[in-house]
């Protein structure tokens, strides 16, 4: 899930002098039809974190949000290969010092085991891309009374226009209750996950695939 190439380094560009929609554009990231209706200026570019989110496709727009994640970092160079699983077992600490969960954990494209994102993803808004044609503004909107959070996306983009397809993403929990879902059960062929394909299923695990955003900015007073 390394995409750090996605934005330009900013070393030897001023940001009082180049706007993030001029940066945007210069990388690729920026659709002028999906610029129409929103204001960029209004963010500030940051490095790159990522979301983990459920919904349909094709849709601009649901309910549910309550239930998306956040990684504030790129969990894929912080992964631990499947292999080093019984050290990651016995430790319970990752090298790159995030815990282990073994009743809710991450696999990524690669077959690299990752720390959990953080939940829920904090009500606000975000630009995203899916680091292919469109960057919109994402709306996550408080919980209401029942606990539902909504979400939408602005300039007509659907959840599809902002997915990173390079990104495969899934959850593995017991399916049991004698807990055998673990990553030692995991076939260590068919890595990398084709981009748009399912992540693999795990003997003993209940499996939820996720979507991932790559959130290339923030509202400048954020």
């Amino acid at each position: 899930m390394n995409v750090r190439h996605l934005v330009p380094s900013m070393a030897s560009v001023t940001l009082t002098s180049v706007t993030l929609a001029s940066l945007l554009l210069a990388a690729g990231l920026l659709q002028p039809v999906h610029a129409a209706d929103t204001d960029f200026s209004k963010f500030k570019r940051i490095e790159p974190q990522y979301i983990a989110a459920l919904g349909d496709p094709g849709a601009p727009s649901g309910n549910g949000a309550q239930a998306w994640g956040l990684w504030s970092q790129d969990p894929g160079p912080r992964g631990c290969k499947l292999d080093r699983y019984p050290e990651l077992k016995a430790s319970g600490v990752a090298p790159s010092q995030w815990k282990f969960d073994d009743k809710d954990w991450w696999l990524e494209e690669h077959g690299l085991i990752m720390e959990k994102p953080t939940f829920p993803l904090p009500a606000g808004k975000y630009l995203v891309t899916g680091d292919r044609e469109v960057t919109a503004v994402l709306t996550i909107q408080p919980k209401d009374k029942a606990g539902n959070q909504r979400w939408e996306l602005s300039g007509g983009a659907t959840l599809y226009d902002v997915t990173h397809l390079g990104c495969r993403s899934a959850r593995y929990r017991p399916g049991t209750d004698n807990n055998s879902c673990s990553p030692s059960n995991v076939r260590t062929t068919g890595f990398p996950v084709t981009p748009g394909a399912d992540m693999p299923v795990v003997n003993g695990c209940r499996k939820q695939d996720y979507t991932v955003l790559i959130v290339v900015g923030l509202p400048a007073g954020r």
